[in-house]
């Protein structure tokens, strides 16, 4: 990939694209989208991909500067201290001669003003070039999707760890209000002589599990709160709150998303590849472009002054134009070997992109899989539930009518408890596979 880049530089074709503003959340909850976009706004691997595109399009304005007209101007002022003289050979000197034996060519006062222009007529690199930049282009915006892809991913995987604790320490609070209430009347049955102490004793003790049990829930609600902000990259010194719930985020999927072809274009990484192929086929056409020749026209004009003195000189006007050309005819294989290496950097991305493919269709597949027992999973938890809610009613109900023990209290407790635990866990795993598969896919 890192050779692409470097290729789609070479070529000089980037897409202009504007950094996003930073949102102020303030006190606002924010939602898992919400995290999201806030992501992208703020994440520095997005506005350093988007820096990046800036400074490409302005190196393709560069490149593209060279195919077109340049004009220049020059002024050039000279005074010899001393002016420089030639020998006359002795045979331009007449028989005899005793005349000077040396001239000079110039005067001391020499000024020169002159304006250049230059453009290119034909050069295949040229040309090549311009229809490369079309393809960079688009090469450069599969790349930030693919980077914004990557980041909306840790988002997600960092938001749904916050949410399941948020549900854990409701269902915990809840927990601890049914038994505080149930240790409660169980303390005045104690009183009243109706039941005995160790009863109580249990129920003090599963009450302060709980209470164990949240306050390590608090301690971890800070330490996935801190991770959310750094996927976001939010102050960690500020407050920030999240507003969606599980069982809210559960959603049934299409059935295209498990049982139809795969969408392997949707991926960018594979797009990037394909776009890759695209820009080492122009790169051939470069490297051939080299055995083509190259001409330019020229043309100057110039007004030159001499003189001893500013004011007694002489002004000379000169004006040209002109053609160059350059004829490659041999270099001693050089320009070949260099088409021949453009030809086999292509099949090494062909082979990448192969091996892409085939790595998606098994993360697709697996992924699939997944869901599906997740899903099944999910659906064996919720039974387990309602049956675990119904089995503690009942004990409580026995309990209080005086057939029932506490110990068969405390033992129910315990399993709805786990059950609880286990069904919310499932939503969880549901929602993991689910952005799981859509990743795979994919999909947005």
């Amino acid at each position: 990939m890192t050779n692409l880049k470097l290729l789609a530089g070479l070529l000089l074709s980037p897409l202009l694209c504007w950094p996003l503003q930073a949102q102020d959340l303030g006190s606002a909850p924010l939602s898992m989208e919400s995290a999201i976009n806030y992501a992208l706004a703020n994440d520095n691997r997005i506005q350093n991909a988007r820096i990046q595109i800036e400074d490409a399009e302005l190196q393709i304005k560069e490149r593209l500067s060279t195919g077109l007209p340049q004009v220049n101007a020059g002024l050039d002022f000279q005074h010899y201290l001393q002016v420089p003289v030639q020998a006359i050979p002795e045979e331009f000197l007449p028989p005899g001669s005793e005349g000077p034996t040396e001239v000079s060519f110039l005067l001391k006062n020499n000024f020169t003003a002159n304006v250049g222009f230059r453009t290119m007529i034909f050069d295949g690199s040229f040309f090549v070039g311009l229809r490369a930049a079309r393809e960079a282009r688009s090469y450069y915006q599969l790349e930030l999707e693919n980077e914004e892809r990557t980041v909306r991913n840790q988002v997600i995987n960092a938001y749904l760890p916050v949410l399941l604790l948020n549900e854990n320490l409701k269902i915990l609070d809840r927990n601890i209000d049914n038994l505080q209430t149930l240790l409660n009347e169980t303390s005045a049955l104690q009183q009243a002589g109706f039941v005995e102490q160790l009863d109580v004793d249990r129920l003090v003790l599963s009450l302060d599990n709980l209470q164990t049990e949240r306050n390590n829930l608090d301690r971890n609600q800070e330490n996935v709160m801190r991770a959310l902000k750094y996927a976001i990259n939010y102050p960690m010194d500020q407050q920030l709150r999240v507003e969606d719930n599980l069982e809210g985020m559960v959603i049934e999927i299409d059935a295209a998303d498990l049982e139809s072809e795969i969408p392997f274009a949707r991926r960018p990484e594979v797009r990037l590849l394909e776009k890759g192929i695209a820009l080492q086929d122009l790169n051939v056409e470069l490297q051939r472009s080299a055995f083509l020749p190259t001409v330019f026209a020229n043309a100057s004009y110039q007004y030159q002054f001499q003189g001893n003195t500013l004011n007694d000189g002489f002004w000379a006007p000169t004006g040209v134009i002109g053609l160059s050309a350059n004829i490659p005819i041999y270099d001693f294989g050089g320009r070949s070997a260099r088409v021949e290496r453009a030809r086999l950097e292509r099949e090494t991305i062909i082979n990448q992109r192969n091996d892409l493919v085939r790595g998606i269709e098994l993360e697709v597949r697996n992924a699939r899989t997944a869901f599906e027992s997740a899903r099944e999973s999910l659906e064996a938890r919720e039974r387990s539930l309602g049956l675990a809610e119904r089995i503690y009613e009942t004990t409580q109900i026995k309990y209080r009518e005086g057939v029932g023990s506490s110990l068969e209290v405390v033992q129910a407790e315990q399993e709805l408890y786990q059950a609880q635990a286990n069904q919310l866990n499932a939503i969880y795993d549901l929602l993991v596979a689910k952005e799981s598969l859509y990743q795979a896919l994919g999909q947005p």
